[in-house]
């Protein structure tokens, strides 16, 4: 019948209403949870709201392609179901659960719902920090809190770190008209790490003026499940509450740094050779700037280190390096076949006239490997960044 969707967009379709089904179901166990073992308000509101985001999703064109008579596996169990004795075996399995079918959906949805994949990737990251919350907080009427409480930060830290590995993108912010606009089209585009960068002498730019711009940048990371990093300013992570800080070579130690930042929150270093991110990984940071691999006007009188420098890298880093340096989508094939599979961005975004649309496809290009292309086209593109 004409109008009607293609057999494999049936597929999709039941394939996505499934797992918007057992999310919102995931959700409903967390929630409840919140409501009458822990008797915590502000955990209730904020898994409700993750729950509902997905119902105003839940479109009816996915409800309509289901099938539950004629799908084999309805009603299925696995024995390790019946192995859930704890409370917290019973909440780490349906965070589990939640956080699965939101990695399905973003998948299955990215070509045909974008706005439906964005939104499980963002509650997906939300879940990460959210679930662990639920996993230490004390039932109020049948636990007393443990007479040794988990080392603060702990696991928020272990948290941030999966999220930090699992980034491909680095959304470096650069001071231009309607930042917050800016950066709230990059965060719609797939961006989960920012980093608010406010270089002394920007004109208008004092430091009230940089705390209220931290300020409404971490709101809109928190709300997109992003991490939120601060340039240089360790008191103004500090005073924002953001996941972390970034630090050039000639900032504060790192020891210094992780001593006022404590143990849960992220620390980057700026890297320009081979020698200084060996240091940084004995100095305990958690991922490395690798560059700049092109000449570029944040870093003026700086010599580009070219390709050179990510291959050392690529073969030796063993934290999370992230190339950066005057990097924009066509530079990518070759950044990514010297070895490089997450990079950090400032004018390739926030210059762009759609920032979201700059943002997706540079994502695309970075999770498929970089675009399929000739051996000559990459040499072009090697010719153009200094081996």
């Amino acid at each position: 019948m004409a109008g009607s969707p293609a057999p494999d967009q049936v597929a999709i379709h039941r394939l996505i209403d499934a797992n918007l089904d057992r999310a919102r179901e995931g959700l409903r166990v967390l929630e409840d949870w919140c409501r009458f073992a822990l008797e915590r308000g502000d955990l209730v509101v904020r898994t409700k709201d993750l729950r509902h985001r997905l119902g105003q999703r839940h479109a009816d064109h996915y409800k309509l392609a289901r099938r539950t008579a004629t799908d084999p596996s309805t009603g299925l169990g696995h024995p390790a179901q019946e192995q859930r004795r704890t409370p917290g075996q019973v909440i780490g399995a349906n965070a589990a659960r939640v956080q699965e079918a939101l990695r399905v959906i973003e998948e299955f949805a990215r070509a045909g719902d974008p706005e439906l994949a964005q939104d499980a990737a963002a509650i997906r990251y939300l879940l990460y920090d959210l679930e662990v919350e639920l996993l230490q907080a004390p039932e109020r009427a049948a636990c007393p809190a443990p007479a040794t409480a988990p080392t603060p930060g702990t696991a928020p830290a272990a948290s941030r770190r999966q999220r930090l590995a699992d980034c491909s993108l680095y959304l470096v912010t650069a001071p231009v008209p309607d930042l917050a606009g800016v950066v709230e089209a990059a965060l719609q585009g797939g961006v989960r790490l920012v980093q608010y960068r406010a270089k002394e002498g920007t004109p208008g730019l004092d430091d009230l003026r940089r705390l209220q711009e931290a300020l409404v940048l971490r709101d809109l990371c928190r709300r997109h499940g992003a991490l939120f990093l601060v340039n240089d300013r360790i008191d103004l992570a500090l005073a924002v509450e953001a996941d972390g800080v970034h630090l050039g070579q000639g900032d504060l130690p790192v020891a210094l740094a992780r001593r006022l930042l404590g143990p849960d929150r992220l620390i980057g270093r700026s890297t320009h050779a081979l020698e200084q991110l060996e240091q940084a990984v004995d100095d305990g940071c958690d991922y490395v700037g690798v560059g700049p691999v092109m000449a570029t006007p944040t870093k003026p009188g700086r010599e580009p280190v070219g390709l050179a420098y990510v291959r050392q890298a690529a073969a030796q880093s063993a934290i999370p390096f992230f190339a950066i340096g005057g990097l924009t989508a066509e530079h990518l094939p070759a950044v990514l076949a010297a070895g490089a599979r997450r990079v950090a961005v400032v004018r390739a975004v926030i210059e762009a006239a759609d920032p979201a649309a700059a943002a997706r496809h540079l994502l695309d290009q970075l999770e498929a490997g970089g675009p399929a292309g000739s051996e000559a086209h990459l040499a072009l593109k090697q010719q153009e960044i200094p081996a």
